[in-house]
């Protein structure tokens, strides 16, 4: 929607903007076998919080009505958040994808166990048991070759020839992928923080409070790329080494009273192929 002077509100420039930023995500979440359904249920719990944070920024009261109204959120599943024994949002909906949920119920599933207590090989189609009677038993809305193609996707299971055999820990983090995903949550959300607080801040008319640059270049080559992220590695050492050394120096200094604030200081490289241009000929 346009305002009457026919430029477009604020919401929408940024739902435009939010298309660009959450397909990356979105991207790594499919490819770890997450889709809409399980993000679309906890982000419910995410505009809740988003809209206590806001009401308590405003010194307004967090009443049903006025936390709707700004979440979107409908006040049933507010009321569902609050009776909650730890008051956060129920996590509604299968934390697992259809797929995710038709491996586990063969790994857990007594009657897909062999005598060794290892979940069975199946054969691919043909009465139970069978990887296609799982798939049915489960539902029968979604073809059982869609959901085998899934899971040799995510690598959880492999083909011999007619016989589908699970891996036991397909969907067990690799080691240090847990630590990995960690940082990755801690890095982007405070970037994220930087970059909206300066937003809000130059549209009530104030300079922006964050650092929050990049350099962008294209018209580069694959070697080119590759010499600006070591580049970008020895300048990252260098800025690392300085806010490590001053920073240290700054909490031995401060006072347990004044010690009531947090930092991150970080910098990223990334590089890929250009969208190839459309033939105007």
């Amino acid at each position: 929607m346009d305002t009457p002077t026919g430029h477009p509100t604020r919401a929408e420039v940024l739902l435009d903007e939010a298309d660009r930023l959450l397909l990356p995500l979105a991207r790594l979440l499919i490819a770890n076998g997450v889709g809409y359904p399980q993000l679309a249920a906890r982000l419910k719990g995410v505009f809740l919080d988003a809209a206590r944070c806001e009401l308590a920024a405003q010194g307004g009261r967090q009443t049903d009505s006025a936390l709707s109204l700004l979440s979107g959120v409908h006040r049933k599943d507010i009321r569902a958040a609050k009776a909650a024994e730890d008051g956060s949002f129920p996590r509604s909906g299968s934390a697992l994808s259809f797929a995710a949920e038709v491996f586990t119920r063969w790994l857990h599933d007594p009657a897909l166990r062999g005598a060794d207590g290892n979940p069975l090989e199946l054969p691919r189609n043909g009465p139970a048991p069978s990887f296609e009677s799982l798939v049915a038993a489960m539902s029968t809305d979604v073809h059982a070759r869609s959901v085998l193609d899934e899971l040799l996707r995510l690598g959880v299971v492999r083909l011999a020839g007619e016989v589908v055999i699970p891996n036991r820990d397909g969907f067990i983090p690799r080691e240090g992928f847990r630590e990995l995903a960690f940082y990755f949550g801690e890095n982007v959300r405070d970037h994220i923080a930087a970059a909206a607080s300066n937003l809000r801040a130059v549209d009530r008319g104030a300079a922006p409070a964050f650092l929050e640059q990049s350099v962008f270049a294209d018209g580069l080559s694959a070697k080119s790329t590759e010499a600006l992220a070591d580049v970008a590695r020895q300048l990252w050492r260098n800025a690392f080494d300085g806010m490590v050394e001053e920073a240290t120096r700054r909490c031995e200094e401060d006072t347990a009273a004044e010690a009531d604030r947090r930092m991150r200081f970080g910098m990223y490289y990334y590089a890929e192929p250009t969208t190839p241009k459309e033939d105007e000929s």
